[in-house]
């Protein structure tokens, strides 16, 4: 399994050696986590060689923000020819505060689910995750 983890700026909830910088799940011993300072996991990072290197092909892609570094990454993925699976039940946002004039408040549900339609018919959908199994190459 491979991990991103945000470097945040000086004062951000993810700065680093921060508790919300830490992961939630604790990478094993033969994990790696590759660390990035924007919301593109391949921006300015290794990602893309260690997926090759492995012979990885399709990406099951979870965490957070939904709209920002998993939208971003998935969109790269994309491009650069991976295929990308997401399950509905794996990643998650914050509310989107009310906007100007009479724009509502977004609850994170709908944002979240706006930010999967967002990316388009390339993305494999699945509701939950453990409808995703890994397998590894013989």
């Amino acid at each position: 399994m491979i991990f991103l983890q945000n470097d945040g700026p000086e004062g951000a909830s993810d700065e680093p050696e921060t508790d919300g910088w830490r992961l939630f799940f604790s990478a094993e011993a033969d994990e790696v986590v590759v660390r990035k300072r924007k919301d593109d996991g391949f921006d300015g990072t290794d990602l893309e060689d260690l997926l090759r290197a492995r012979g990885i092909e399709t990406l099951a892609i979870c965490g957070m923000l939904s709209e920002m570094c998993l939208a971003a990454t998935a969109r790269t993925a994309i491009a650069k020819g991976f295929t990308v699976i997401l399950a509905n039940d794996a990643h998650a946002t914050y509310d989107v505060p009310p906007g100007p004039g009479r724009s509502p408040m977004v609850p994170a549900r709908l944002a979240a689910r706006a930010a999967e339609w967002s990316l388009g018919d390339e993305i494999v959908l699945v509701d939950a995750a453990d409808e995703i199994t890994f397998a590894t190459r013989p």
